[in-house]
């Protein structure tokens, strides 16, 4: 299992992280920022534990983040 965590409020929009695992990713119609499928809100940080077969696409997700706010730990 592996835990997906981003900081949504600096997000940029940039669409880099949807492009890498869009099973995962999607930009909201409401402010145009990336959203983490499945995240739960914690203080400005969402959060959400997915299968091991996610990883790839989400470490590339993590590595094509221009703001460097995608967290991705391996449990």
């Amino acid at each position: 299992m592996i835990r997906i965590t981003q900081q949504r409020a600096k997000c940029i929009g940039c669409n880099a992280c949807v492009e890498a695992a869009e099973e995962r990713w999607r930009i909201s119609r409401k402010d145009g920022k990336c959203t983490l499928v499945g995240g739960i809100d914690k203080k400005g940080f969402y959060t959400v534990v997915v299968p091991d077969h996610e990883y790839d696409a989400n470490r590339m997700a993590q590595q094509n983040c221009p703001v460097n706010i995608i967290r991705i730990t391996q449990l």
